[in-house]
């Protein structure tokens, strides 16, 4: 008997009424990114590794599917490099490749090979899906999609009041509401660091910290020690863990930390502006606040930090985030062009959505009519009147064989179709065909002669 087939874990089948609801937030987001100027661009699913890696952070870097060279790759390895069994040594030998982490280090890597043909500041949107080496859970998946927007080569912070009032519109069309934007700035993190004198950890003080609304403020402490950063350091910067107030409160706040740290104020003085220029525009549905301790522990960011958290009482990690990142293209060459992007994210938002009962009720209702099957001649005359309803728009088939009628009510049910068609011998002797709503019985009957008078139905 052979073996019941299986998918890796952390990776999904997607049946005809997911992919409709996954659509149905693609579509509109994809509407917001082109009404907001964006334009599409795709990049290849797997990169050469060195553009890859180095760029994501120790944690990242652990998280990158490398792909093995094709051929007799182990042959190639030195016999001091393969007897060592170390992974570090020996990865590089058997692995060039690699599937992306996210769209945006493989968008710098685009910007920079095609900055020829780019009008600058240029703003692109990606939709495809990234892979990452995590331990699968809700609402966190191995292989999942990614809904990226960016700007690069305009360094006004007005990019980021219009990334806020993105957010805003998307959550808004979807019915997402009370969504939080929380907004913070690699400087002030960067200040922080600076001023409690463990600058040379920020990257481990940055990564800890943000991991303080998942295992509390105890265990970011541990993990603080035990990255290096000393007992007094961890002290000085104990306000982060209580910081509270409206986002103007908790800039006051941040100056009296960061006053003796230029960089620090920098970072201040930018979430400021964001805040304020974002409250005179105003937000629909979602609310713009600062947190402090967000640090979405990536190298590359430089500036704002974004990340959006579900409506309070849906347990879900973030739905969305970003930030500016001003040096990344300097990794491939590029210096001087600054960035900014966000990222929506699909697979969570829809599992938000299902949660709040948001979708549709219609929305895996992927046909309009069914026409039934009477016969040979009869489906003949079938076939030609659904070729007229398709090019009315209504979404039409013929069920494919003349099995019983019986049978193919229960089809139609079972696919939610809304309206079913009959054409038997009479009706095709009268030149009409009858339309039954499948809900509450009742049958109406049109001219094949006139088969857009059907439209009346929708």
């Amino acid at each position: 008997m052979a073996q019941k087939p299986s998918i890796p874990k952390g990776t999904r089948d997607f049946s005809p009424a997911e992919v409709e609801k996954r659509n149905y937030i693609i579509n509109s987001i994809k509407k917001h990114f082109k009404s907001f100027g964006f334009q599409p661009i795709e990049t290849p699913s797997f990169e050469n590794s060195d553009t890859l890696l180095g760029k994501y952070g120790e944690e990242g870097d652990r998280l990158i599917f490398k792909i093995l060279n094709s051929g007799d790759f182990i042959s190639k390895v030195d016999d001091v490099t393969y007897s060592s069994k170390n992974s570090n040594s020996l990865a590089p030998k058997i692995s060039e490749k690699a599937l992306k982490y996210d769209l945006t280090v493989p968008f710098a890597r685009y910007v920079v090979m095609h900055q020829n043909e780019i009008d600058f500041p240029f703003k692109r949107y990606q939709i495809q899906p990234v892979w990452r080496a995590d331990r699968p859970q809700k609402g966190r998946f191995r292989e999942f999609y990614q809904c990226d927007a960016d700007v690069v080569g305009a360094n006004s912070l007005l990019q980021e009041v219009e990334f806020v009032q993105l957010y805003d519109a998307v959550f808004t069309e979807l019915g997402l509401k009370n969504c939080t934007i929380k907004l913070n700035n690699r400087k002030v993190l960067s200040g922080i660091a600076e001023v409690i004198g463990a600058s040379d950890l920020l990257i481990d003080f940055t990564v800890a910290l943000d991991k303080l609304d998942k295992i509390g403020e105890v265990k970011v402490k541990e993990e603080m020690v035990s990255k290096g950063i000393s007992a007094n350091a961890i002290e000085k910067a104990s306000p982060l863990f209580t910081m509270k107030g409206n986002s103007f409160e908790q800039l006051e706040q941040l100056k009296d930390l960061l006053v003796h740290s230029e960089i620090g104020m920098q970072g201040v003085a930018e979430l400021h502006e964001i805040v304020s220029v974002t409250n005179t525009l105003g937000l629909q549905t979602t609310q713009l606040e600062i947190d402090v301790t967000l640090a979405r522990g990536l190298n590359y960011y430089t500036g704002a930090i974004f990340e959006v958290a579900a409506p309070e009482g849906v347990k879900m990690g973030s739905i969305g985030g970003g930030g500016r990142y001003d040096d990344l293209t300097g990794i491939f060459g590029l210096k001087d062009v600054s960035g900014v992007g966000i990222s929506f994210g699909l697979d969570r938002i829809y599992l938000v959505l299902e949660e709040l009962d948001l979708f549709p009720k219609n929305i895996a209702q992927s046909l309009d009519v069914l026409c039934l099957n009477f016969g040979k001649e009869e489906g003949r005359a079938a076939i030609a009147l659904i070729m007229e309803l398709r090019k009315l728009g209504i979404r039409a088939d013929l069920y494919p064989t003349n099995t019983k009628i019986p049978k193919q009510f229960k089809y139609a049910d079972k696919r939610n179709v809304p309206f079913t068609i009959l054409l038997g011998a009479s009706e095709l002797e009268n030149r009409s065909f009858v339309v039954k709503n499948m809900t509450s019985g009742e049958q109406k009957e049109f001219s094949l002669e006139q088969p857009e008078a059907i439209l009346e139905l929708f």
